[in-house]
Parts: C-alpha cells; sequence; structure tokens
C-alpha cells in the first residue's frame, strides 16, 4: 500500500458550543491539514498520484473555509466547528473526490490535532 500525504493551511475563527472554557470564546486558528491518499497500484510512472492532483483537491476544500467564521459557513451550520468535525468535513468533501482517501487530520497549533478516518 502506498501513502500519499499533502499539507496545506488555513485560516479560520470559531467558538465551541455546548463547551465551557476559553474555547466557547470567539478564537481563531492558523490550521494545518493533513490528507493521506492511500494506493495499492503505481501508475506507468511510477506515482501512485501527482502530487499537484493531491494538492488541487486539498485547496478546493481548504478555500471553502479559509479566512471564515467556521460558525457561519453554511456548509458546516450542523455541526459544531471542532477539529474533529472539521476533520471529518474535509474527508467527506475528498472522499467526493477521490476513493482513495485514508484520513484527513487537522491540527489547529504545534500539540493539537484529530484525525478522522473510516473505520478507526
Amino acid at each position: 500500500m502506498y501513502e500519499i500525504k499533502v499539507k496545506m493551511n488555513f485560516s479560520a475563527a470559531h467558538n465551541l458550543n455546548n463547551y465551557h472554557g476559553k474555547c466557547e470564546r470567539l478564537h481563531g486558528h492558523n490550521w494545518l491539514v493533513e490528507a493521506i491518499f492511500r494506493y495499492g497500484v503505481l501508475d506507468k510512472a511510477g506515482m501512485a498520484v501527482d502530487f499537484r492532483i493531491a494538492k488541487k483537491m486539498l485547496k478546493c476544500t481548504i478555500d471553502k473555509l479559509d479566512h471564515s467564521y467556521l460558525n457561519d459557513l453554511k456548509l458546516l451550520k450542523k455541526i459544531n466547528p471542532t477539529s474533529e468535525n472539521i476533520a471529518k468535513f474535509i474527508y467527506d468533501q475528498l472522499k467526493k473526490r477521490s476513493k482513495n482517501v485514508g484520513s484527513v487530520s487537522v491540527w489547529e497549533n504545534d500539540n493539537s490535532c484529530a484525525t478522522y478516518a473510516e473505520g478507526l
């Protein structure tokens, strides 16, 4: 099995609902998103997928979130914008473009990350 990982950043603000602590107040992050794609075979060029294609798929989703207030986005209206839910949202969006999505990790800082993958 081959894994291809691409990373991309976006900046956004949010606040957490049904939570008591600092994060219930409006605050922002410079999020780092890691998307892993899994392939069983390589193409004729010896690649699982061109990094350019993987990055483009991720960018299409990240652009919907970048420089926004996540709580107000229509796309996220029905969920609490936690790192866990954002990871699943990005995973689901990527899955519409590629059946090879393995997992999505969302870092809100250097020390805190949430990952979503089917079957975890």
